[in-house]
């Protein structure tokens, strides 16, 4: 094979998805060999250092426990109490005890964060999971071919019997259409969290001014409060790392201040306060309180707020620092902080309106004012890193439009920034502030939001431990038993605020849901239709015998998706511009390939002659008899395509090597 040939390697575009500045992981298709660079190292195996993961867990501080750890600015005043007593609080203090700890230490603690998918959590991550193992061909074929790192693979790897529920899933269309709304909506109203956390954390912290001076008016609050949101986003572009070290401290401050005032206002208040520890205070409040009692559920759930964030944010960290966080930190300082406001309201039942800021006393109220407003600026930015995390596992899978993903660390791949993503969230979020100020209505709006994570949560693990993990089936029962009627009662009770602001969620996570199914619709399309029109080995050959072919010096990359065929782009390129490599390219495909050296020599012979990327730039073709369904959904794909970004840019690739090459699909 001489210099002046041209030589045919076909990529898989998996790594043009995300634009990113380091190195990604990709899953080629190649016909010749090319030695990659090394991937980062994970998150996890930096945890593998012991002084690595107190570091990590360090850092998480101001990353992911921002939203739970600073839910006591807004769970009391929340609620529509009226004329709550002694044994009221104490019910309502068993409830939020017993909601921490079942759902934040048992299940997302222990349980959740050890169903990841390749390092990611969250709803979207568990759905992924549950593709691979059950091959249910509802996820595009770059991610059908990945290999998943779960850590209970060995449940399951020595079993040569598979789950029922997952054959019936693997046959069932409808079933495959359920699970895939499920995860679609869980990944919506995760997104929506991101935009109310830091709107009801924000605003909750900063109407802290009108203690002291209540001649501020709510609207000068949610302007201030709008600003500080500004110039929160604004900050987003420098990384999770940076970010997490200039917040970190913020939040240790805050984690240990607030349960220091807890402890005070117990002994002075209320010492016996944890004996509503017992459960039989919950039953006595609701057998007490009846329908009244189940509504005040939707201002309790709020003191779980963020507990998704645990999980929707492993990425950027790792299982063992958040943990570790969790559970010596976190969970005690929420105990402690909610034990002193019941204390005190149990001696002031009436100001449960100002529940956080009556509770501090008054000799470090401005101190406690500072500390609280930053760290709801804190709070806020677990969600926002949540949600560029599920964003960017989206997008990776193909169910989003490709938009910018930046990884800001070098060593952490689970760390990325999206700048639309980032100035979209932002608009939201002041948007929230300044048209429902109110912040009843955006907590009523916030409980909606929390609750269907959780259960959607609940419902992909269940899957999980089915069909993955191959857990006993009175402990599955025994999970989902517990948490399913936990947050079903929650549900319950929060749907009663739909009207009252819990609208909010639902319509962000519908616009979010029709842009998603539209552009997974339309790519599933557009790969249905390469799968059925892909050129094969023998294709090829009969295409490149064509004495009219010519022979090019240089090297031409094709990129495609197809696994085991390659793209009708090809054909498509060969028909019109009548050039291509000699036919001794055809070796690639014989029993004797040539050796690697030869094949390196070739290879860089024919880069000095001349470098080509050549991706499809693929139209439907909407015929007359296509249902008004797929005029409507594909043309609204093309809208969405023809705006989203370029795939080559990604690689690196010049701009004068680029080539582009139309191409019309028929619908």
């Amino acid at each position: 094979m001489g210099p002046n040939e041209e030589i045919l390697v076909v990529v898989d575009d998996n790594a043009t998805d995300t634009d990113t500045n380091t190195n990604t992981n990709t899953n080629t298709n190649t016909h010749i060999h090319i030695p990659s660079s090394p991937s980062p190292s994970s998150c996890n195996q930096q945890g593998s250092n012991q002084w690595g993961t107190l570091s990590l867990a360090y850092k998480s501080l101001g990353v992911v426990f921002g939203g739970l750890v600073t839910s006591p600015l807004y769970v009391y005043p929340s609620m529509a109490l009226k004329s709550p007593t002694k044994d009221d609080y104490m019910g309502i203090y068993s409830i939020m005890f017993w909601t921490l700890t079942l759902i934040g230490v048992v299940k997302y603690a222990c349980i959740a964060l050890k169903a990841d998918d390749q390092g990611e959590g969250g709803t979207f991550a568990l759905y992924s999971l549950l593709c691979r193992h059950m091959n249910i061909g509802a996820i595009t074929s770059r991610s059908v071919a990945l290999q998943s790192n779960l850590s209970h693979d060995d449940l399951h790897q020595g079993s040569k019997r598979r789950s029922r529920l997952g054959m019936f899933i693997e046959r069932s269309l409808i079933a495959r259409r359920v699970l895939f709304f499920i995860a679609i909506l869980g990944m919506c109203m995760l997104i929506g969290d991101g935009i109310l956390t830091p709107a009801i954390s924000v605003l909750s912290a900063m109407d802290g001014i009108r203690g002291p001076f209540p001649e501020f008016s709510k609207s000068l609050i949610g302007a201030l409060s709008a600003l500080v949101l500004i110039v929160l986003f604004m900050l987003q572009k420098f990384g999770t790392a940076r970010v997490s070290f200039l917040f970190s401290p913020i939040m240790g401050v805050w984690t240990l201040t607030t349960p220091i005032i807890g402890i005070y206002n117990v002994i002075r208040h209320y010492p016996s306060i944890f004996k509503a520890i017992s459960p039989h205070y919950i039953f006595q409040f609701f057998w007490r309180n009846g329908h009244e009692g189940w509504l005040l559920l939707n201002g309790t759930i709020l003191c779980i707020t963020g507990s998704e964030a645990l999980f929707a944010d492993l990425g950027h960290f790792d299982r063992p620092s958040i943990q570790i966080t969790f559970l010596s930190l976190i969970y005690p300082s929420l105990i402690l902080t909610y034990a002193g406001q019941t204390a005190y309201l149990i001696q002031h039942p009436n100001d449960h309106e100002d529940g956080f800021y009556k509770f501090i006393p008054r000799e470090v109220y401005w101190p406690m004012f500072v500390i609280s407003s930053l760290a709801a600026i804190v709070a806020s930015q677990s969600l926002i890193s949540a949600t560029f995390s599920v964003i960017k596992q989206s997008v990776v899978l193909d169910y989003f439009p490709r938009i910018k993903i930046v990884h800001t660390s070098s060593s952490n791949e689970g760390q990325v920034y999206s700048p639309e993503t980032n100035y979209a969230l932002m608009v939201f979020c002041v948007a929230v502030i300044l048209i429902f100020g109110d912040g009843k209505e955006i907590g009523n709006a916030f409980g909606v939001v929390i609750i269907l994570v959780m259960l959607i949560t609940t419902l992909l693990l269940t899957l999980v431990m089915i069909v993955i993990w191959r857990i006993p089936a009175f402990l599955v029962a025994l999970f989902s038993f517990v948490f399913l009627t936990i947050e079903g009662l929650y549900v319950s009770s929060v749907f009663t605020k739909i009207k009252d602001g819990g609208w909010i969620p639902f319509a962000i996570s519908l616009i979010l849901a029709f842009i998603m199914f539209g552009w997974f619709y339309g790519r599933q399309r557009k790969m249905e239709y390469e799968l059925t029109h892909k050129i094969n080995t023998e294709r090829l050959k009969s295409l490149l015998s064509d004495p009219g072919v010519q022979r090019v010096p240089g090297l031409c990359f094709f990129y495609t998706n197809i696994q085991d065929g390659f793209t009708p782009v090809l054909s498509h390129y060969i028909k019109n511009m009548r050039s291509i490599h000699k036919d001794h390219i055809m070796q690639q495909f014989t029993e004797n390939p040539p050796l690697e050296e030869q094949e390196m020599t070739d290879l860089n012979e024919a880069q000095h002659a001349a470098v080509v990327h050549v991706r499809g730039k693929t139209r439907f073709y909407i015929s007359k008899k296509c249902t008004w369904f797929d005029r409507f959904m594909l043309a609204f794909y093309e809208f969405m395509h023809s705006n989203c970004r370029s795939a080559l840019p990604t690689l690196g690739v010049p701009l004068q090597q680029r080539i582009e090459v139309g191409m019309f699909y028929e619908a």
